[in-house]
Protein backbone atom coordinates (compact mmCIF):
# COMPACT_ATOMS: atom_id res chain seq x y z
CA UNK A 1 0.00 0.00 0.00
CA UNK A 2 1.35 3.43 -0.93
CA UNK A 3 1.64 5.90 1.96
CA UNK A 4 -0.68 8.91 1.71
CA UNK A 5 0.70 12.03 0.05
CA UNK A 6 0.68 14.52 2.91
CA UNK A 7 1.35 17.34 0.47
CA UNK A 8 -1.22 16.41 -2.18
CA UNK A 9 -4.60 17.27 -0.67
CA UNK A 10 -4.93 20.06 -3.23
CA UNK A 11 -4.89 17.58 -6.10
CA UNK A 12 -6.99 14.92 -4.37
CA UNK A 13 -10.45 15.12 -5.99
CA UNK A 14 -11.99 13.66 -2.81
CA UNK A 15 -10.87 16.71 -0.77
CA UNK A 16 -13.13 19.75 -1.30
CA UNK A 17 -11.41 22.96 -2.29
CA UNK A 18 -10.74 25.23 0.66
CA UNK A 19 -8.61 28.29 1.25
CA UNK A 20 -5.35 27.05 2.76
CA UNK A 21 -3.59 30.42 2.67
CA UNK A 22 -3.86 30.57 6.49
CA UNK A 23 -3.08 27.75 8.92
CA UNK A 24 -6.08 25.46 9.40
CA UNK A 25 -6.51 23.24 12.48
CA UNK A 26 -8.69 20.15 12.18
CA UNK A 27 -9.86 18.98 15.61
CA UNK A 28 -12.37 16.63 17.22
CA UNK A 29 -15.44 18.84 17.56
CA UNK A 30 -17.08 16.44 20.05
CA UNK A 31 -14.13 16.43 22.45
CA UNK A 32 -14.37 18.87 25.37
CA UNK A 33 -10.56 19.04 25.73
CA UNK A 34 -10.11 19.71 22.00
CA UNK A 35 -12.82 22.38 21.89
CA UNK A 36 -11.41 24.16 24.94
CA UNK A 37 -7.93 24.01 23.41
CA UNK A 38 -9.25 25.56 20.22
CA UNK A 39 -10.94 28.37 22.17
CA UNK A 40 -7.63 29.10 23.89
CA UNK A 41 -5.73 29.07 20.62
CA UNK A 42 -8.19 31.52 19.08
CA UNK A 43 -7.99 33.75 22.14
CA UNK A 44 -4.18 33.89 22.06
CA UNK A 45 -4.00 34.14 18.27
CA UNK A 46 -3.99 37.93 18.26
CA UNK A 47 -2.89 38.06 14.62
CA UNK A 48 -5.95 35.92 13.70
CA UNK A 49 -3.80 33.50 11.71
CA UNK A 50 -5.62 30.27 12.56
CA UNK A 51 -8.88 28.95 11.24
CA UNK A 52 -10.59 25.80 12.46
CA UNK A 53 -12.73 23.00 11.14
CA UNK A 54 -14.09 19.98 13.02
CA UNK A 55 -12.88 16.55 11.98
CA UNK A 56 -16.53 15.53 11.71
CA UNK A 57 -17.17 18.10 8.94
CA UNK A 58 -16.78 17.72 5.19
CA UNK A 59 -13.22 19.07 4.98
CA UNK A 60 -12.04 17.24 8.10
CA UNK A 61 -13.48 13.93 6.93
CA UNK A 62 -11.89 14.32 3.49
CA UNK A 63 -8.47 15.16 4.96
CA UNK A 64 -8.62 12.19 7.33
CA UNK A 65 -9.50 9.90 4.41
CA UNK A 66 -6.70 11.44 2.33
CA UNK A 67 -4.22 10.56 5.08
CA UNK A 68 -5.62 7.07 5.57
CA UNK A 69 -6.81 7.92 9.10
CA UNK A 70 -10.03 6.55 10.60
CA UNK A 71 -13.00 8.82 9.93
CA UNK A 72 -14.83 7.83 13.10
CA UNK A 73 -12.05 8.14 15.72
CA UNK A 74 -10.29 11.50 15.74
CA UNK A 75 -7.22 10.93 17.87
CA UNK A 76 -5.03 13.51 16.17
CA UNK A 77 -5.09 17.21 15.52
CA UNK A 78 -4.19 18.12 11.98
CA UNK A 79 -2.53 21.41 11.15
CA UNK A 80 -2.48 22.41 7.49
CA UNK A 81 0.16 25.13 7.06
CA UNK A 82 2.96 26.04 4.70
CA UNK A 83 1.77 23.47 2.17
CA UNK A 84 2.06 20.59 4.66
CA UNK A 85 -0.13 18.58 6.98
CA UNK A 86 1.22 18.13 10.51
CA UNK A 87 -0.20 15.56 12.93
CA UNK A 88 -0.21 14.76 16.64
CA UNK A 89 2.51 16.39 18.78
CA UNK A 90 4.17 17.92 15.73
CA UNK A 91 0.92 19.78 15.01
CA UNK A 92 0.83 21.02 18.62
CA UNK A 93 4.45 22.25 18.42
CA UNK A 94 3.77 23.96 15.08
CA UNK A 95 0.66 25.65 16.47
CA UNK A 96 2.65 26.90 19.47
CA UNK A 97 5.39 28.20 17.17
CA UNK A 98 2.84 30.37 15.36
CA UNK A 99 1.35 31.89 18.53
CA UNK A 100 2.79 34.89 20.30
CA UNK A 101 5.01 34.79 23.35
CA UNK A 102 4.94 32.94 25.81
CA UNK A 103 3.04 30.23 23.91
CA UNK A 104 5.71 30.22 21.25
CA UNK A 105 7.99 28.55 23.81
CA UNK A 106 5.85 25.43 23.38
CA UNK A 107 7.60 24.92 20.06
CA UNK A 108 10.52 23.64 22.14
CA UNK A 109 8.56 20.38 22.33
CA UNK A 110 10.10 19.65 18.95
CA UNK A 111 13.47 18.90 20.59
CA UNK A 112 11.93 15.84 22.28
CA UNK A 113 12.12 12.86 19.92
CA UNK A 114 8.84 12.50 18.03
CA UNK A 115 8.16 8.90 19.15
CA UNK A 116 8.29 10.06 22.79
CA UNK A 117 6.13 13.15 22.13
CA UNK A 118 3.61 11.14 20.12
CA UNK A 119 3.43 8.40 22.77
CA UNK A 120 2.39 11.00 25.36
CA UNK A 121 0.01 12.65 22.88
CA UNK A 122 -1.56 9.27 22.05
CA UNK A 123 -2.01 8.45 25.74
CA UNK A 124 -3.98 11.66 26.33
CA UNK A 125 -5.90 11.24 23.05
CA UNK A 126 -6.93 7.70 23.91
CA UNK A 127 -8.38 8.73 27.29
CA UNK A 128 -9.60 12.28 26.54
CA UNK A 129 -13.33 11.49 26.56
CA UNK A 130 -13.11 9.70 29.88
CA UNK A 131 -10.97 12.44 31.45
CA UNK A 132 -12.58 15.55 29.96
CA UNK A 133 -15.92 14.52 28.53
CA UNK A 134 -17.69 14.62 25.19
CA UNK A 135 -20.22 16.97 23.65
CA UNK A 136 -22.84 16.08 21.08
CA UNK A 137 -22.00 19.21 19.06
CA UNK A 138 -18.91 21.30 18.45
CA UNK A 139 -18.04 23.11 21.66
CA UNK A 140 -16.80 26.25 19.92
CA UNK A 141 -19.93 27.12 18.01
CA UNK A 142 -19.77 30.55 19.67
CA UNK A 143 -21.09 33.19 17.22
CA UNK A 144 -18.02 35.37 17.92
CA UNK A 145 -15.76 32.58 16.60
CA UNK A 146 -17.80 31.53 13.56
CA UNK A 147 -15.77 33.72 11.20
CA UNK A 148 -12.72 31.60 12.07
CA UNK A 149 -14.44 28.28 11.24
CA UNK A 150 -14.58 26.49 7.89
Amino acid sequence: MTPPDIYGWRTDPAVPDFDDSQPLIVFDGDCVLCSRSMRLILRFDRARRFRLTPAQGEIGQALYRHLGLPTDAFETYLLIADGRIYQRSTAVAQIARRLGWPWKAGAALAIIPRPVRDALYNLVARHRYRLFGRKAACGIADPALRDRML
